[in-house]
């Protein structure tokens, strides 16, 4: 991470719980073999680490690291603070390893690739991963809150964000869901895209009466699936290529 870049993240601990519980859920954790030995990577407020740090029926002994420490909640799990992409643990080390919206801030393609290859390394042949980064080709830009500033070519984004007095650079690299699948098959790791069954969960969790989530629990996932390429947030179960 430059040092142009900025921090992101949110620090809304309700939120974070809400996030931990959908990823908790797509992943199927209550059915892993406890105690489970999880990596979260971008720490955060710490909402997350700590959720799962401090779960009432599944056991985890969580590890969490990050460029910054932005903490808010630091009980119930173990922090670092690391320097660009590598990860302070040997390999094979990890049951689960939580990457939600980090691969954006690490850098150019490069960095991106090798925050993905530091992923498979840590991860236990048998492990599994969640990995989610918004989609370039999101309307709205869910950092700085600007229509098509991910869309239009990148020379183009620092014009944008300064004439729209929003910031003075544009520090993320959201990706494409080609470019995220190729990315992951370069770093060893098979990705299962869950954006139908994450949108799913979302309201299930957030607006569990509402009319809207029993629409869209009737229509067929596949349905859902045709609108992968513009969901504003890809979402990936990962795992390593055997």
């Amino acid at each position: 991470m430059t040092e142009d870049r900025q921090a992101h993240a949110l620090l809304d601990l309700h939120s974070r719980g809400k996030k931990a519980l959908k990823i908790e859920r797509l992943l199927n954790l209550e059915n892993f073999s406890q105690p489970i030995r999880l990596l979260e990577i971008g720490t955060g407020s710490g909402g997350i680490s700590s959720y799962f740090g401090n779960h009432p029926k599944i056991r985890c002994n969580v590890s969490s690291v990050d460029v910054v420490d932005l903490r808010i909640s630091n009980d119930g799990y173990q922090f670092q603070l690391v320097s660009g992409t590598e990860v302070p643990y040997s390999d094979a080390q990890f049951d689960v390893v939580i990457s939600n919206h980090v691969i954006e801030h690490v850098g150019t393609g490069a960095d991106q690739l090798q925050h993905l290859k530091e992923i498979c390394r840590v991860l236990k042949p048998n492990g599994t991963g969640y990995l989610a980064v918004p989609n370039r080709w999101s309307l709205i830009e869910p950092h700085y809150r600007l229509a098509f500033l991910s869309c239009i070519p990148q020379p183009m984004r620092t014009p944008y964000l300064k004439l729209r007095k929003r910031g003075t650079y544009y520090d993320c690299e959201p990706l494409t869901l080609n470019q995220t699948e190729c990315l992951l098959n370069e770093a060893g790791l098979k990705g299962f895209n869950k954006c139908p069954e994450a949108t799913i969960m979302a309201l299930q969790i957030e607006r569990p009466n509402s009319l809207l989530t029993m629409l869209v629990q009737k229509i067929p996932k596949s349905f859902i699936g045709l609108f992968n390429q513009i969901n504003p947030t890809l979402i990936y179960k990962i795992h390593r290529i055997k």
